[in-house]
């Protein structure tokens, strides 16, 4: 679908104007209906990609440093120590598929107007910098994204071949693509295939807060990558939340200074996206340090 280009906002206070702006535009994208049912998370079973399943934790489990016991913290660009499956256990419970959300107006993939899937270079796991005619990176404290995609119409099972295109602002609460001065950028948005544990991994900054907004991450799901790529058929539409406890530390840090000025100003059940559920389904399990890193993980049931 098309529709005409939005005009950029700065210096407007909300980036997302939340699920009027975008419904139309996710209906006519999306071929299958995932509007979720309220439900009791207590009464459901926490999925690992493995198949088992644990008590689901309660929503006072969503703080840094409340996920699952690791070996350690994974230093910023290891993929293969943050796609451990203890640390991608968080909220998200089998059988309960993930909230559908707004793309926002700054999704950057062809619905109304720049369209970063058709780029070659787009395939990536590290994305923050820009890439095709401009190799700006952007800095931040680091942050390592891993979902793990779970088939809900078969019992949970890792989505092996989907594809994931996430994106976010960068640490002053700008998007890529859209604000002014970055419509050349392209730098926070990539795609990345799922591996045979349905696990996706981004190596990307950690997202400023901007007014009217809790901290978030947006992501598509694909089919596969073709359709990613393609902008095809879309599985589910949603964002990440990021813990309280890990914003307040970041946002204390040098470089977030616009960002400790907005955060205290929006809360999760005021946010207009996450305000429903408190986001139960969508508030990663993280761990990290500003020095050291975060690394923040989420099952995505579709």
């Amino acid at each position: 679908m098309t529709s005409s280009p939005q005009p950029p906002h700065e210096p407007h206070p909300n980036h997302d104007r939340g699920l009027e702006f975008d419904l139309s535009t996710l209906l006519s994208r999306r071929s299958l209906g995932m509007f979720l049912g309220a439900g009791t998370a207590s009464a459901l079973a926490a999925c690992t990609p493995g198949g088992s399943t644990a008590t689901a934790p309660s929503s006072a489990a969503t703080t840094a440093g409340s996920a699952p016991a690791s070996s350690g913290t994974a230093a910023p660009g290891t993929p293969s120590a943050s796609a451990s499956p203890a640390l991608t256990r968080a909220i998200a419970e089998c059988g309960v598929e993930i909230p559908e959300e707004t793309a926002g107006p700054y999704p950057g993939n062809g619905s109304n107007g720049p369209n970063v899937l058709a780029v070659s270079g787009v395939v990536r796991q590290d994305i923050t910098s820009s890439f095709g005619t401009s190799s700006t990176k952007v800095d931040g404290v680091p942050l390592t994204v891993t979902l793990t995609l779970l088939d809900n119409a078969n019992g949970c099972v890792p989505l092996a071949g989907a594809a994931v295109y996430a994106w976010h602002c960068d640490k002053d609460g700008k998007y890529s693509m859209y604000d002014a001065g970055l419509k050349n950028e392209n730098y926070l948005r990539g795609v990345q295939e799922a591996d045979a544990n349905g696990q996706v991994t981004f190596q990307t900054i950690f997202p400023g807060a901007y007014s009217g907004r809790w901290p978030h991450i947006h992501f598509e799901v694909f089919e596969s990558m073709d359709n990613a790529t393609a902008a095809g058929q879309v599985l589910a539409v949603s964002q990440i939340a990021l813990t309280d406890a890990a914003c307040k530390e970041v946002y204390a840090s040098a470089g977030y200074e616009s960002s400790a000025r907005n955060f205290p100003r929006t809360t999760l059940k005021s946010d207009n996206v996450f305000g429903d559920d408190g986001g139960i389904y969508q508030l990663a399990a993280m761990t990290g340090s500003v020095s050291g890193g975060y690394t923040a993980g989420l099952n995505v049931t579709v």
